[in-house]
């Protein structure tokens, strides 16, 4: 099942679950979709900027795999987790273009649980990996924002 724990499949459920949420509550406005739909591809195209920039210094996308270098050039010079960042804004802009107010309150959840879930876990393996270089990372990039 290791195969299904990827922020991927995390991000899908937490969309369903915003999804859901608009049968209880549904209320917005079109500038508020605007946002949401803006939000949105913000978010895939930060992701699609991380994965360019991983994919050209041929290194993995996948968080359960052991990092072949540390990718501090491109968007991972302004924060260390682009992609779940881009997941982050993703999911809110769900939650503005489906205008599902109650699904605001996965958005933090979410955060959470992909920090302690996969976030904690890789930044173990980049310290273990690249030492005092990924150190001095952290200390200069944020890891979001």
């Amino acid at each position: 099942m290791k195969y299904l724990d990827l922020p991927p499949v995390w991000l899908a459920l937490a969309a369903v679950v915003v999804w859901a949420s608009r049968s209880i509550v549904t209320m917005g406005t079109a500038g508020l979709q605007w946002a949401g739909i803006a939000l949105v591809a913000a978010g895939l195209a930060l992701m699609l900027a991380a994965v360019i920039t991983m994919t050209r210094a041929d290194t993995t996308v996948i968080p359960h795999r052991q990092p072949h270098a540390l990718v501090t050039q491109g968007i991972f010079a302004r924060t260390r987790n682009p992609i779940y960042l881009g997941d982050v804004l993703l999911l809110t802009g769900l939650c503005l273009w489906w205008q599902a107010p109650l699904g605001l309150a996965t958005v933090p959840v979410f955060a959470i649980w992909i920090s302690a879930h996969f976030i904690t876990a890789e930044e173990a393996r980049l310290q273990a990996a690249f030492g005092a270089a990924f150190t001095e990372y952290t200390k200069v990039v944020r890891r979001w924002l």
